[in-house]
């Protein structure tokens, strides 16, 4: 995936974690919130992934350009 299919699926995934600990929490649902919580951190995670390939990708063409100048 790339680092924008990432981010996107990364705030997916933490607004239906985010839905589903609302509403496990509003009908005393442990284990709904849990899901939720689980699925937060999820989606934390992927947008984690996506934000560290885009610094890789920028570091790779600030050397690149680096190089091209020489």
């Amino acid at each position: 995936m790339g680092s924008a299919t990432d981010k996107a699926a990364g705030y997916a995934n933490e607004a239906a974690g985010n839905v589903k600990q609302g509403i496990g929490k509003a009908v005393g649902n442990d284990r709904l919130r849990a899901e939720g919580e689980a699925q937060e951190l999820k989606g934390k995670a992927q947008k984690a992934v996506g934000n560290a390939k885009d610094a890789v990708k920028n570091a790779a063409d600030n050397f690149k350009k680096g190089v091209d100048s020489l």
